[in-house]
């Protein structure tokens, strides 16, 4: 009986322990929502167009569009700090100057080790611009001394050499007044015949008169005309291509041993790292585009988007942003390690992704999502 007793005590005691941790549980997470609701948020905003841009008419741009429609949503009030780079940004963060950075912050194993994350807003990777200069005399007439160019002459010569020699061969019995005894003077006969054959410019100083030469000739009149043309046109769209224009940079294999101007982003660093370049740091895409004018850097290196904005921007520079995309990243909006805010903030950002929103507001800067 003293024994039933007292698990029935036990149990009592354990139920109430039970809704006295669940009531504290539940307060503390409604105290934490309602301090979130009713919070101030200070932010620090970095970063480079068309993600952030700061002028004398404030600050606005992709990254800081997509935070004020999440705070819209959620009624939170923020106070911006601008930043000079987004690592500086980082650091005030890290110092507890600021509750969370919006800009174009880079997703990385490193970052997250030490600061928590959002989802990401928009993916991206690194592209190389460089200048399109206009070509000089030797650049337009080099292709015509290439090594290519070099190799396929000797083996046209050698072809010649060969058809030559086999209609010499066949004529310089019958025809010896055309194609003489002697070896040199009638192969250099036999290749002037092949010339004028294959370019159908018909003298008629010469033909052939046996049978095996006539089968020589014709043989070879079906077989030039493929092989001219192909000659021809490869030759005539090399020139052509010259003429319009060279692209200093046009993929990762052309940076190796050349300079290159990055904006302090260690992505950047690291993939220029790889590609074997002479890395120039600058604090901003102005900068590195000015010495890439200068001529005092042979490319660029910078996220995607940016590159395409500027381009953008500047319709009337020689300049070129590479098809290709190298170490794709995402952006994402950073925080304080163990930051409640990071799970409201992803929910709004799925949501605005739903909608369509985030696609707005990227099209409205740079024409489409990509």
């Amino acid at each position: 009986m003293r024994y039933q007793t007292e698990q029935k005590y036990n149990r009592t005691r354990a139920f109430f322990m039970f809704l006295l941790l669940s009531f504290a549980l539940f307060h503390a997470t409604a105290s934490t929502a309602q301090q979130i609701k009713d919070s101030y948020f200070h932010i620090g905003i970095a970063g480079n167009p068309p993600f952030i841009q700061a002028d004398s008419q404030g600050a606005r741009g992709i990254a800081l569009e997509i935070w004020a429609s999440i705070a819209a949503e959620e009624h939170w009030q923020y106070k911006t700090t601008c930043f000079k780079s987004v690592p500086e940004a980082i650091k005030a963060l890290d110092q507890g100057k600021i509750d969370l950075v919006v800009g174009p912050v880079t997703i990385t194993s490193g970052r997250a080790a030490v600061m928590d994350f959002s989802q990401p807003y928009y993916y991206t990777g690194l592209s190389i611009m460089s200048r399109t200069d206009p070509p000089t005399l030797w650049e337009r007439i080099s292709p015509i001394f290439s090594m290519k160019l070099m190799i396929a002459v000797l083996i046209f010569l050698s072809i010649l050499g060969i058809v030559g020699t086999l209609i010499w061969l066949a004529e310089r019995e019958r025809s010896p007044e055309q194609f003489p005894p002697d070896a040199p003077h009638g192969i250099a006969n036999g290749m002037w015949l092949a010339i004028v054959t294959m370019s159908t410019t018909g003298y008629g100083d010469r033909a052939p008169v046996t049978f095996w030469g006539r089968v020589i000739c014709g043989a070879w009149m079906v077989i030039s005309i493929i092989f001219a043309t192909t000659m021809v046109a490869g030759i005539a769209s090399t020139l052509t291509l010259t003429g319009m224009g060279i692209s200093t940079i046009t993929e990762a294999s052309q940076l190796k041993d050349k300079k290159v101007a990055c904006i302090s982003e260690q992505t950047a660093m690291d993939f220029l790292h790889e590609s074997q370049a002479k890395t120039i740091n600058t604090s901003n895409i102005e900068e590195a585009y000015r010495l890439l004018a200068a001529k005092k850097v042979d490319a660029i290196v910078f996220d995607r988007p940016q590159l395409l904005y500027f381009k953008q921007a500047h319709p009337e520079d020689e300049i070129q942003v590479s098809h290709a995309v190298y170490d794709p990243n995402g952006y994402g909006f950073a925080f304080p390690l163990g930051s409640p805010l990071v799970k409201q903030v992803n929910v709004r950002l799925l949501r605005l992704a739903e909608n369509g929103r985030i696609d707005q507001i990227i099209k409205t800067w740079i024409g489409e999502n990509k």
